[in-house]
């Protein structure tokens, strides 16, 4: 049996998939900055916070590490409007990342902040630092240091993930693809071509993340 391979028609909506492909980008950076905060301030909450609010956090933590990433997202477009809070398919995906990868990025930046020696805390302390100084400098930066490789193989993870946002009907790249393949009937073609794009934005996003890292966090030693 012989196939023959049509990318025309695939190509013909070339404009679409960019479009779609824009969309991922926008929503991955968006859930990326966000889910970010969220999480360095939730790994403070559950390093030093009272233990209320250690508790929240951990139920939360385990909440979302433990139940599968679809249904967190079926719960905010679907459930959401039961109480009178409807959302658009592009902020329930939004939403729904940044909650996801809050909770992961959460354990991955509190296992940094408990790698920095507590001397090194007294010692800026002792330096006359105030203590958002020394969160700053002493603790929050050298722990993301620490945790860089981690955060950003989550990151990127997570933009592969926005795949699953498609069930809701966000215009992101698979939810594109899902459409052309509906009209065209050419799945292997269309889906290619998609592999494709996603493996060009995670090698894109690798690559930026190598150059924050190297803005942000490589150290020169100076040799002479």
């Amino acid at each position: 049996m012989t196939y023959d391979f049509q990318f025309d028609a695939v190509f013909a909506s070339w404009d679409y998939l960019l479009d779609g492909a824009w969309l991922t980008v926008r929503l991955s950076f968006g859930a990326m900055a966000i889910g970010l905060v969220i999480a360095i301030a939730c790994a403070l909450g559950k390093t030093s916070g009272p233990k209320p609010v250690r508790w929240l956090i951990n139920a939360y933590i385990e909440v979302i590490r433990n139940t599968p990433f679809l249904v967190q997202i079926f719960l905010i477009f679907f459930g959401l409007p039961s109480i009178g809070l409807r959302l658009s398919p592009d902020v329930a995906a939004l939403i729904a990342m940044v909650v996801n990868v809050g909770a992961y990025a959460t354990e991955i930046i509190r296992a940094g902040i408990e790698s920095i020696h507590k001397g090194q805390i007294e010692a800026g302390l002792a330096l006359g630092l105030r203590p958002l100084q020394v969160f700053r400098y002493v603790v929050l930066k050298p722990a993301l240091r620490t945790v860089y490789p981690a955060l950003t193989s989550q990151f990127i993870l997570l933009m592969l993930s926005s795949s699953v946002v498609s069930a809701i009907s966000a215009d992101e790249l698979t939810s594109v693809a899902n459409n052309i393949q509906s009209q065209t009937f050419r799945s292997f073609e269309i889906y290619i071509v998609v592999t494709g794009i996603y493996l060009v934005l995670a090698l894109m996003f690798s690559a930026l993340f190598a150059g924050i890292y190297r803005l942000a966090f490589a150290y020169t030693i100076d040799r002479r």
